[in-house]
């Protein structure tokens, strides 16, 4: 029986985003506040996810051994360095986050049974790569606050109380939801991104945050006029209107989770129920999990 573990480090370093080729006019238009010189810092934290059967000792690998390769191939290396200088890969493809990651995949897959390299630059930002060329994931983590009742208008206030207990109670009550949008695209070349970050960072504001932030849901957003928003059909509703426009940006909406509280949370697998992949699966809007 197979068994994945995982080992967490840390490395702290800094970086920039510049193209030479680029006037400082034109890097600061792609790249922002990212491109001023010489750069700025993050403390990445690192997890390394290693798959294989167990031995007589009772482990998929040594956890000495692990730490050994990972600080010798990586994080000795990378630790209080400026990353556009410390391996020559990042002379061609930027340091960003998912580039990152593929390049922490290369050193490692010659020691290590990998399955998944997971790197956060920040708490709201991480990429993750599997090995599979130039393709990655990355998942940007913001908030919203808001009401809701979980109770259809077809029924009466015993029927829903029923079936959602407190939260069938007339005046609703609230949640500060936690939102992770994991989206998936090759890596650029160059410019070491899968997808324009800010442009991905302003699709979820103007489409989930603003709209949703500070509202009562069943009231406020006309879809939960029919729907009833349990967190469930909320992420799926998610996932409906930003599939499209991330799918603008040349990315491909992955995963879309919710977290209503420490407590209560769900995922949405985009591709793998509707969009366009590998396998040609047939492009369907997603359904409601509960519609009145």
């Amino acid at each position: 029986m197979k068994c994945i573990i995982n080992r967490r480090a840390e490395f702290s370093a800094s970086h920039r985003y510049c193209l030479s080729e680029l006037t400082e006019a034109d890097n600061y238009r792609l790249f922002g506040a990212c491109s001023r010189f010489p750069g700025h810092g993050h403390n990445y934290e690192l997890y390394v996810s290693l798959e294989g059967e167990l031995d007589e000792y009772g482990m998929v690998e040594n956890l000495s051994t692990v730490k050994k390769v990972i600080k010798q191939e990586v994080t000795s290396q990378l630790n209080y360095s400026h990353l556009n200088d410390v391996w020559s890969e990042f002379q061609d493809t930027l340091p960003t986050t998912e580039n990152i990651a593929r390049i922490i995949w290369q050193k490692l897959a010659p020691h290590l049974s990998l399955v998944n390299i997971k790197l956060y630059e920040h708490p709201q930002l991480w990429a993750d790569y599997q090995g599979q060329g130039m393709e990655a994931s990355l998942t940007v983590k913001t908030h919203f606050s808001a009401a809701h009742r979980l109770a259809s208008p077809k029924l009466s206030l015993e029927e829903n109380t029923k079936i959602y207990g407190k939260c069938a109670r007339t005046h609703g009550h609230g949640h500060n939801y936690h939102l992770e949008v994991s989206v998936v695209g090759e890596i650029d070349s160059r410019t070491g991104m899968l997808v324009d970050l800010g442009a991905l960072q302003k699709v979820i504001d103007d489409y989930v945050v603003e709209p949703f932030d500070h509202t009562f849901l069943n009231k406020d957003i006309p879809y939960f006029a029919e729907v009833v928003p349990t967190a469930e059909n909320i992420a799926l509703h998610i996932a409906n209107l930003l599939r499209s426009p991330i799918q603008q940006l040349g990315a491909e909406l992955d995963k879309v989770k919710l977290i209503e509280s420490p407590n209560n949370s769900c995922e949405i697998y985009c591709r793998s129920r509707g969009s366009q992949n590998s396998n040609n699966t047939v492009t369907k809007e997603l359904e409601p999990a509960i519609a009145i």
